[in-house]
């Protein structure tokens, strides 16, 4: 078990676990194409080690009985957070990536010392919980994440940001969007979609392109930032300093644009109350939302060709409050050839939870590498 090679094995036998909750001894190892003896040895290992448990499979008439595979209950744990406009949120969540303990805390302010401040707090409580089990934090935040910084957040109003101190635990960074495309690409919605482009409405909206499970980042971790793409009104100023950003078109402010009231403070409550009203003024300004939605959505699909798309967050209830707005408007804005077949736009399975299961799926990453297990493995061994 200590060289690379059964580190390796152990690697993909967890990740199989993770995949595929209730699996069998006996599928796991012929979908791994393991001996039965290999596979019996590997799981032995695992479980001395509290990496995963296993419990009788229900008997499915001749055979040799097998055991259904899962998180060990005392087994290693990552903290996923999300750093959101109005709020953060953290869980945690065991091998098999099921997120659990949920909290969400108002920011009391826009300073940033004082949020990151309030998160490490957070993230203190959790250690002090479960101790050495707790092995990395994930954080997914609404902004621009490059070399540990925060580089921009325009929902936010944030510059440069240092992230490094929020904890003593390794700590691994992702824009919330990218995380929700990679949740929904290898759990959600877009598990069958060799490429699939992910979308998400909060303050703004965001995405990815997955390739194969794997989201484009760019180099400088910016890719995906589509909501700063010039698809809205050039007249205006966007907070990320660009002219006619599609952000300010499908999100909360475009609402209140429309409905002749002030920029809310909270785009994303005031949007979620919108969408419960049923007043004309209300359903004509969510039509113009979803038709400006659908158009900025065809261009993307010209741009990226993805097998599916999937919507998150406020993207969902949004179309859903004018499907005919959204649809013409999509349709109208594909090349001809994609009107033929235009890649589907399905609700992501994730909802508004996207950024937490992919942070979560970021941190199991790490701490199922083989050096992250090795790591456990000394811990629990004392070796």
């Amino acid at each position: 078990m200590a060289s690379t090679a059964r580190w390796q094995t152990a690697a993909q036998v967890l990740a199989q676990v993770r995949r595929r909750p209730g699996i069998t001894r006996a599928t796991m190892a012929q979908e791994l194409h393991l001996s039965s003896g290999l596979a019996t040895e590997i799981t032995a290992r695992l479980r001395a080690l509290r990496l995963i448990a296993e419990t009788p499979a229900p008997p499915r008439g001749r055979g040799r009985p097998t055991t259904v595979l899962g998180p060990h209950p005392g087994g290693p744990l990552v903290a996923a957070v999300e750093l959101r406009h109005e709020d953060w949120r953290c869980a945690v969540a065991g091998l098999d990536g099921r997120l659990a303990g949920e909290v969400t805390r108002r920011h009391r302010g826009r300073d940033p010392r004082a949020v990151l401040g309030a998160i490490r707090a957070g993230l203190a409580e959790l250690r002090a919980a479960h101790g050495d089990r707790l092995r990395a934090v994930s954080l997914a935040a609404a902004g621009t994440v490059h070399d540990e910084h925060l580089v921009q957040s325009a929902t936010l109003g944030w510059g440069p940001v240092d992230l490094t101190g929020l904890t003593g635990l390794p700590l691994l960074f992702g824009n919330d969007a990218t995380l929700a495309g990679v949740a929904e690409a290898r759990t959600g919605a877009a598990t069958a979609a060799g490429t699939a482009l992910h979308l998400i409405v909060e303050t703004g909206i965001g995405g990815t392109l997955t390739v194969g499970g794997r989201p484009a980042t760019g180099a400088h971790g910016a890719a995906g930032e589509y909501g700063h793409l010039p698809f809205g009104d050039r007249a205006r100023r966007c907070p990320c300093g660009a002219r006619g950003c599609w952000d300010l078109d499908v999100d909360g402010r475009a609402l209140a644009r429309h409905l002749g009231a002030d920029e809310p403070a909270d785009p994303r409550s005031y949007a979620r109350a919108v969408l419960d009203r049923t007043d004309p003024a209300a359903r004509a300004a969510l039509s113009t939302v979803a038709a400006a939605l659908g158009s900025g959505i065809a261009g993307l699909v010209n741009l990226h060709d993805p097998d599916t798309v999937t919507l998150g967050g406020l993207g969902a209830p949004l179309r859903a409050a004018d499907p005919g707005a959204f649809a013409a408007a999509y349709t109208d804005g594909l090349m001809a050839f994609h009107r033929t077949q235009p890649p589907p736009v399905v609700d992501a399975t994730h909802g508004d939870d996207g950024p937490l299961h992919g942070a979560a799926l970021l941190g199991l990453d790490h701490i199922t590498s083989e050096a992250g297990l090795a790591a456990w493995a000394a811990d629990v061994t004392g070796r």
